[in-house]
Order: C-alpha cells, then structure tokens, then sequence
C-alpha cells in the first residue's frame, strides 16, 4: 500500500506548477516523523525526487523545503537507508545540491 501511495505522490514532487511542488514537499517533510523507517521501501524513488531540481532550485520556498526534507529524513530514519542513495545522488549532482548532500553525508 505504501508503494502505491508514494507512486502516486512522487510526481508532485516535481510538478511544474512550483506551488504544487513546494506543498508536496511540505507534505512529505510532516510525514517522516509519522512514517520513520517505515520508509524504507520506497525511500530509493523518494530520495531523487526530492534531490532532482529541488536542492538546486531558484526558488527560495522549494529550496527551503527540500532542504527541511533531507534534513527530516537525516533525524528520523537509520542513516544506512540514506548511505547508497545520498551517495549515488551527491556523484550526479552539480552546484548547491552537490555541496548540501555532501555536507549531510560527512
């Protein structure tokens, strides 16, 4: 059921209309306390869709929210579920979103 749920949500996180994608994120970052390690299973298509686009975002309030996102995911959930996914991402990445992951992964 989880898995469904996150299939459908995932897109939202990053829709083109910059509004719905901030309130997604908004959305997932009160969610984590809820679901901690619950979210393991779908936390390899979770974490690209809220590092793509939204850590390097121009926008200041999707940017904010990603960035509390990450930060939630980092307080409430065991480390090694977010090890190989931060790190596969961090490789890929350019810019400010290079910079915060790598700061979260040291």
């Amino acid at each position: 059921v989880l898995l469904q749920i996150f299939d459908a949500f995932k897109p939202r996180l990053h829709d083109s209309n910059s509004k719905v994608n901030q309130v997604a994120l908004e959305a997932l970052h009160k969610m984590i306390p809820l679901l901690k390690d619950h979210l393991a299973p779908v936390i390899n298509m979770l974490i690209p869709a809220i590092v793509d686009n939204n850590l390097n975002s121009k926008n200041p309030g999707i940017y904010a929210a990603a960035t509390n996102v990450i930060q939630a995911l980092c307080q409430h959930l065991d480390t090694s579920l977010l090890l190989q996914p931060f790190c596969t991402k961090a490789q890929f990445l350019s810019g400010r979103a290079k910079q915060d992951l790598t700061e979260k992964l040291a």
